[in-house]
């Protein structure tokens, strides 16, 4: 979709100042969104791409108001209610009004457990033999399309021609994968590079170029 979260390519947003030191967590609330997006994850309703369309998926004004973490906190809070996890009156009051079935118990990521499931992580390579649509060497352009759901191909490529660099194998389809948990679409995925003037113009560095990882998906042969 082309929302707000999108600003890669895009000018007058000042510099980013990185902190020197900068702890993983400024304050304990956000260790609890982190650790809480985790374990309502790990139950299995749904899966990293819906999360990152329900994150992306706010007012500009509230996207762009909010810190990190709490664009976390807004989708996860998305997430749990679409899922039938929680109900509005129990997100806002705090309080579980029923204990979780069994069959969701069964998946609470209780504390032994965390080391293990974060050290095993998500795999989205897939076995699946499907044909590679481009080679290396191949002159590629990036769709025009304006999605309105959830899509990897960033908004300053659309339309643009790159060379493939590097085909990384096949992995689930993101754009599709956020659509729902049976949507697991395989895909070959390519390193594009794209020179910094074809991105934006004359005036770029004539020796910049940025690499992207984009799918079948996203392309087309270039003529």
């Amino acid at each position: 979709m082309n929302g707000v979260h999108d600003l890669g390519g895009m000018h007058g947003l000042g510099p980013i100042d990185a902190e020197e030191n900068e702890p993983v967590f400024h304050h304990e609330w956000q260790r609890r969104v982190m650790a809480l997006s985790l374990a309502s994850g790990a139950m299995g309703k749904w899966n990293i791409d819906m999360g990152r369309h329900a994150r992306e998926n706010q007012p500009p004004e509230q996207y762009l108001r909010n810190s990190y973490y709490q664009t976390w906190l807004v989708g996860l809070e998305k997430m749990l209610l679409q899922a039938g996890l929680v109900t509005p009156a129990e997100l806002a009051s705090g309080k579980s009004a029923a204990p979780l079935p069994d069959d969701l118990s069964a998946r609470v990521l209780r504390a032994d457990r965390v080391v293990p499931a974060l050290s095993r992580g998500d795999n989205f390579t897939m076995d699946d033999d499907v044909p590679a649509l481009f080679k290396l060497g191949d002159t590629v352009r990036v769709l025009n399309n304006h999605p309105t759901g959830h899509t990897r191909a960033p908004r300053y490529a659309r339309g643009k021609c790159g060379v493939v660099e590097r085909d990384h194998g096949v992995f689930v389809f993101a754009d599709e994968n956020s659509k729902g948990q049976d949507n697991r679409v395989p895909q070959h995925i390519y390193s594009v590079n794209f020179p910094a003037r074809e991105l934006w113009g004359p005036g770029a560095a004539p020796n910049d170029c940025v690499l992207i990882d984009l799918w079948d998906g996203h392309l087309e042969a270039a003529d």
